[in-house]
Parts: C-alpha cells; structure tokens; sequence
C-alpha cells in the first residue's frame, strides 16, 4: 500500500481524516451467539488485540464492557433491547437507515474527550450472505474493524480479509497497518472544538505523520525481545481454521 492509500483508510466520506485507536484495555461481550460461536469470537478479538500491541481485561471500571456485539436476525430487534436507545442516540432511524440500505454490518464508535476510543458498538444482522460464512471468518473481519477507527468507507473497497490457501487471514496489508501504530497515542480530529481552518490544519498534520508512521514502521530492525515477540504476531498467525469451520448459531 502506499501512503496515500493508508491515508484513505482513516479519511471519511465528508473529507475528514480521523484516526483513533483505543486508549483503555478493550472489554468484550457478545450477544445472540451461542456458547460455541462465544468463544471463537473472542479468540479473534484477542489475536487482533495482541497484533495491535494492546490489551484486553475482564471489566471496564466505568462501563462494565467497552466493545458490545450484537448479532441480531432483523435490524427491528435492536429497537427491543432495553436501553440500547440511551447508547446509541438516534437508535430508531438508524435502523430504518440500514433496513433501507440492505446492511448487514454497522459500527458506532464512542470517543474519550482527548480522542482514543471510548467504547464501540457493533451490529451484525445475519442475512444469508453473513450466515453463510465460517464463524471464524466473520469473527476476525468484527476483531479487525474494531481495533481501530477505520474510516465509513474504508472496507467497502476491499475486504480486511484475504484467503491464503484454504485458510481466511487479516490481508497482510491491514494488518501492517494495525501492528504500525502500535506505539502511537490515539488521535481524533475534528470532535475537540477547533473551527473549521484549525481543524483542517490538524487534519493536515495527522495525515502526514500516518504517513511517515507508516512508511518507516517496516523498516525497523527490531533486536532481542523485541525481535522474538514480532515473530509470534504475524498475519499468517490470524487464520481461521478452515476444517469444516462450525457456521454461526444463534441464540432463540
């Protein structure tokens, strides 16, 4: 990928570049799945976390969890779970919104006041496309899109995911992306007040040192420690095993 592409990926449908990664330890829980399709998600979530450089923990002191999933069968059973509206302002013509489209897929992202990521809420409705995939492919596609604040148009072009042989993995380029800001703090854009010339100043400069990051982050030659725990965190090591993969089961 070139410079200019991983700019793009953090670059929204208005213009605006943000990029945010997660500042807290990520917290999962997951809805509408059975115990079985429980745990492959949460494998996927902790293999793209480690990629990431980041952390998981058992609760968030403030929230409980901080990554919600929801599988749901119809976007109209979203409006049924109580309190959801109070998470997700304007909950009802969302779901109108992505009924009209045809969506099976929607993140909403919540920010802290300096700019990681809050909290992050995903839906997934099971049409007969999504329902037609290996669980495992569907869960590490979820791990990737929710590791960082990818842009509304990001994955639309081109899938996070790749097949390599018989096996489904994160495409090596996303998950170059996701390892390289590792030791970045998170930085959000245009949400802290700035007036529109500022902000798109900061905007500027946020995608240039994207770039840079990016662009020097392979170059590194890293020793010791450092050198044996990259060999343990590769793209090839996120697969999804491909041996008759168990579909998605929901909960009735």
């Amino acid at each position: 990928m070139t410079a200019t592409e991983v700019a793009e990926l953090f670059t929204r449908s208005t213009g605006d570049y943000l990029f945010a990664r997660w500042g807290r330890p990520i917290v999962p829980v997951v809805f509408g799945v059975d115990g079985a399709t429980l745990a492959i998600i949460k494998g996927a979530i902790e293999a793209v976390v480690a990629l990431a450089g980041h952390r998981m923990a058992e609760t968030d002191p403030e929230q409980g969890a901080n990554l919600m999933v929801f599988f749901v069968g119809d976007w109209q059973e979203l409006l049924d779970v109580p309190g959801l509206d109070r998470l997700v302002e304007g909950l009802g013509p969302l779901v109108a919104r992505l009924e009209g489209e045809g969506a099976n897929q929607y993140r909403h992202f919540r920010f802290e006041e300096g700019g990681a990521i809050r909290a992050c809420i995903a839906f997934l409705r099971l049409d007969e496309s999504l329902a037609a995939l290996a669980a495992e492919t569907v869960a590490l596609g979820l791990a990737a899109q929710t590791v960082l604040a990818w842009s509304d148009t990001a994955c639309r072009a081109r899938s996070v995911l790749a097949r390599a042989g018989t096996a489904v993995i994160l495409r090596p380029e996303i998950a170059e992306v996701i390892r390289s800001f590792r030791t970045r703090r998170a930085m959000q854009v245009t949400r802290c007040g700035l007036s529109r010339g500022s902000a798109d100043a900061e905007s500027r400069r946020q995608r240039r040192w994207a770039e840079k990051k990016f662009i020097t982050a392979g170059k590194r030659t890293p020793s010791g420690a450092s050198k044996r725990r990259n060999r343990r965190i590769r793209p090839s090591m996120i697969a999804a095993r491909s041996a008759s993969p168990p579909p998605f089961s929901r909960m009735t």
